[in-house]
């Protein structure tokens, strides 16, 4: 199959958006990290958030993807858990189109695969905003989520944490996967969703519990009517949903299950329903969730607001990478700041293992800095 224009232009233009982004939007933020963690962290979290429509104004502008919404919605700027059915690899990317409307794109982290954070672009401007890499080692990765979860806890900065409990994608293989495991341990077989793994989840949120910055989960339902890209490959062919749609269900912190076997048995119930959602949506015609099509809760910007975004995004995105090329073939002061920066990047990744942790870091110096003074003044007093 021959790659196509539309898909080339596609996945180009999110890499040089996110390479020169990284570059020259982020990089002379990057010093403020060693000051202040939580102000480099209102701020980048703002700057990566205007790449983050740029995806959703290339989709529904210009390859004309439809995106329907039904079920709860979103409380706007509320700290939640999302959990989402994982049915292709990029249903990470198509959220943005759902929370562009329903929420605040500057709240999202993700949980992803620890080998995505070396991709230059896409990689750096995961690490700067502080994405949650995990290698697939629950010991490994316990620590480190605890401590990137007690940092968001500490600066009390909210955040909306995309979770994928299945844990890979929908697939053949991965589904003849799910079936062996339902077998060994008397489940039923899926044929919609793969059956969750439930450590990490209730680990996150029993963990954001304990912080006070938890105040939902949101459990989203994706499926696609008409055709169903699964991977990176089919953008590149060309093959764009043609329509999106999500499920949103909301559930109150206070009502979840405070046991960790409790909140285990409350995933899987989630997920059996999820089953039956789908199964509903893919034998019905018309295909949808909801028939009449609404959200029980208004998005949090209107439709001319969104169009008004995603246009801008389209038109600024375009111009940064025109100028961004423009720049460096006329000015070498800044192709000598681009090489500065590309060291930076690559050195940081290698030495210290990537930009989250150094920010990790420079928050516990000054936590540490901060209640050494605290001391100080409370034996002070007593003296």
């Amino acid at each position: 199959m021959a790659v196509s224009v539309r898909g080339l232009y596609f996945v180009v233009t999110l890499f040089l958006g996110s390479f020169f982004g990284s570059i020259f939007m982020l990089g002379p933020v990057l010093p403020l990290m060693l000051l202040s963690p939580s102000w480099y962290r209102w701020i980048t979290d703002r700057i990566v958030a205007t790449w983050l429509t740029l995806p959703v104004a290339l989709l529904e502008l210009v390859f004309g993807v439809k995106v329907v919404i039904t079920g709860d919605g979103f409380i706007p700027g509320e700290r939640s858990v999302i959990i989402m059915n994982h049915r292709t690899r990029l249903d990470w990317m198509f959220l943005w189109c759902c929370l562009l409307r329903y929420s605040y794109l500057r709240l999202e982290k993700i949980c992803l695969k620890a080998a995505l954070k070396v991709v230059p672009g896409f990689g750096w401007a995961m690490q700067v905003a502080c994405f949650i890499f995990i290698k697939r080692r629950w010991e490994e990765d316990r620590s480190h989520m605890e401590n990137m979860l007690e940092y968001f806890c500490d600066i009390r900065e909210p955040l909306q944490l995309l979770l994928f409990p299945e844990g890979t994608d929908l697939t053949d293989y991965t589904r003849a996967r799910s079936d062996e495991f339902a077998e060994k341990n008397g489940l039923p077989k899926f044929e919609y969703v793969l059956h969750p793994r439930t450590t990490g989840f209730t680990f996150i949120v029993d963990t954001l519990r304990k912080g006070d910055n938890l105040d939902a989960v949101h459990d989203i339902t994706v499926a696609y009517p008409k055709n169903i890209p699964q991977t990176e490959r089919h953008l590149i062919l060309g093959q764009f949903p043609r329509e999106i749609h999500f499920h949103v269900r909301r559930y109150e912190a206070s009502t979840l299950p405070t046991s960790p076997s409790a909140l285990q048995a409350w995933t899987q119930e989630r997920w059996a329903e999820k089953e039956v959602r789908l199964r509903d949506f893919y034998t019905a015609e018309p295909r949808g969730f909801d028939r009449e099509g609404m959200c029980r809760v208004p998005p949090c910007k209107t439709e001319l607001r969104v169009a008004l975004i995603k246009a801008a995004s389209l038109f600024y995105w375009s111009s940064f990478i025109a100028l961004s090329f423009a720049g460096l073939w006329l000015w070498a002061p800044l192709r000598l700041y681009f090489l500065v920066m590309m060291g930076v990047y690559f050195g940081q990744q290698k030495l210290i293992g990537g930009l989250e942790l150094l920010e990790l870091a420079c928050h516990r110096y000054w936590k540490s800095v901060t209640g050494d003074e605290k001391e100080k003044v409370v034996d002070g007093k007593k003296e």
